[in-house]
């Protein structure tokens, strides 16, 4: 084997040391690159066995003849671990031996090639260490649950936070799906797959909810699930971070209850100084009504018991309208409902308004367009209409009432308009609620329910019902309700 073999390209390369053997494991070349890293000179290593450059126990343990007779065995073999320079100073090597054969296939020798991985090895450590390190951090973890989840949201890692939130040992919880953590109707839905999903297509996902622990009590959890992906892309599982947040959220939801005992006691003593004023009138009235009857002065005793007779009918009303209260917020509110056409409920009640509004000064007129019948608790759906055209008049400031009906697209629309002040846009919507006004109750009596219930009755018959201005001036209020089926299809419909 001629020790020029190398040739010049071989010998001109820095980075390698590439050099050959005869079959004994004598060194017969020696290139540039093997000079650099095994710091022998060509005439110093040529002729040396390669044992010279493995570490006194590899030699002992007899590794060089191993690695020789591997490569003879098999062709080729690799190897990696620490090499041995001339001043004795060892480097982490990456060697690639092959066995070189004549044409009769005599083996001739061996190629060796050996690559100085001291920085990759360095890197590779530094990773590893960084890499327990953070292991190391995660597991002491006490207050979050971390953990690691395949791409099928089976449990991977473990630590001691999950431990101590979720109740299950390492050993009981990995190879489990995480759906383990969810209530059964949870589970049932798929929502930990759906979560999965999300964060795949996110990134990551947020979610707070209920979570059961290996003893099936329930705990309130923030969790975030965030996707891992390889350099490629390709998904290789997720990492999901649970906190127990039940305390949090047991504090909100008592505080959640004071507030709404703070906000009861308002409504109750708002409704009491309501009330009493209310009913004190109308008492008030009857009283000296009724003295005066008794003592047979200013006039005949007749009509002072027929305004006794108004007074206790209106304390009769204030009385059925705080008991209609008290059966909608119990949930006791009934229907009796009954087919009937709602444009007869409506020229029965402005008929019966008439005078009143008469009296005030106010012109109430009725228009009707086409059948419009339904199933209506008659009784309830009066009360609604004789709320709005009542409110319609008080309110309208002397204005025309207007009361329409009819068809649009399959319901019964119904609206009653005055040409008032309006309604502030921002109290479209609170006008609806328990005790409430467009106005200040000083200027206007009332106890602020009639719209409330009237709500609860609309929405009890599968209705719906809203205020909002008219672009020329006034307050409009509408109320649609569903029809009979049978009746949709007749024309004249308004879409």
């Amino acid at each position: 084997m001629n020790k020029d073999w190398s040739g010049p390209l071989v010998d001109s390369i820095g980075d390698y040391a590439i050099f050959m053997l005869d079959p004994e494991g004598n060194i017969r070349s020696w290139n540039s690159g093997a000079e650099r890293l095994g710091q022998h000179r060509r005439d110093e290593a040529i002729g040396r066995h390669l044992a010279a450059l493995h570490p006194p126990e590899d030699v002992a343990a007899g590794k060089p003849g191993r690695l020789l007779s591997a490569a003879a065995r098999d062709g080729r073999i690799e190897d990696e671990g620490w090499r041995v320079r001339k001043d004795g100073s060892r480097f982490w090597a990456g060697v690639l031996i092959t066995a070189a054969r004549d044409p009769g296939g005599r083996l001739i020798g061996f190629s060796i090639v050996i690559r100085d991985l001291g920085e990759h090895r360095l890197a590779s450590e530094d990773l590893h260490r960084s890499e327990e390190r953070f292991r190391r951090l995660v597991e002491s973890v006490k207050d979050y649950a971390i953990f690691m989840l395949d791409p099928n949201g089976f449990i991977q890692t473990w630590n001691d936070g999950a431990r101590r939130i979720k109740q299950y040992e390492a050993s009981e919880a990995i190879g489990r799906h995480m759906s383990i953590f969810y209530p059964p109707a949870d589970a049932a839905a798929g929502k930990p797959e759906r979560l999965l999903a999300r964060a795949v297509v996110d990134g990551r996902v947020e979610d707070e909810g209920w979570r059961v622990r290996k003893d099936g009590s329930r705990f309130w959890a923030d969790v975030v699930i965030t996707a891992l992906r390889d350099s490629q892309g390709r998904l290789v599982g997720f990492a999901k971070v649970t906190r127990d947040l039940t305390e949090r959220k047991q504090a909100e939801d008592e505080r959640l209850r004071l507030a709404q005992a703070e906000e009861a006691l308002r409504l109750r003593d708002e409704f009491l100084s309501i009330a009493s004023h209310e009913l004190k009138t109308p008492l008030t009235a009857m009283q000296l009504q009724m003295q005066a009857a008794r003592r047979g002065l200013e006039g005949t005793p007749g009509h002072r018991l027929d305004r006794a007779l108004r007074s206790a009918e209106r304390l009769s009303q204030l009385i059925e309208t705080l008991l209609d209260v008290s059966r909608i917020v119990s949930g006791h509110l009934s229907l009796k409902p009954e087919t009937a056409d709602l444009r007869d409920l409506a020229q029965e009640v402005v008929d019966r308004m008439t005078p009143s509004a008469t009296h005030a000064g106010v012109p109430l007129s009725l228009s009707l367009n086409g059948p419009l019948p339904g199933r209506w608790d008659p009784l309830r759906m009066s009360q609604v209409l004789t709320n709005l055209v009542s409110n319609a008049i008080k309110y309208g400031q002397g204005s025309p009432v207007e009361v329409a009906l009819r068809r649009v697209r399959g319901q019964a629309r119904l609206e009653v308009m005055d040409g008032g002040p309006g309604i502030p846009p921002e109290d479209l919507e609170r006008i609806f609620g328990r005790f409430e006004r467009a106005v200040s109750a000083r200027n206007y009596g009332g106890l602020g329910l009639g719209l409330y219930i009237s709500r609860q009755i609309v929405e009890a018959h599968g209705g719906r019902i809203h205020a909002e201005n008219r672009p020329d001036g006034g307050a409009r209020f509408v109320v649609e309700l569903p029809l009979l089926v049978a009746a949709t299809s007749e024309a004249g419909e308004l879409h």
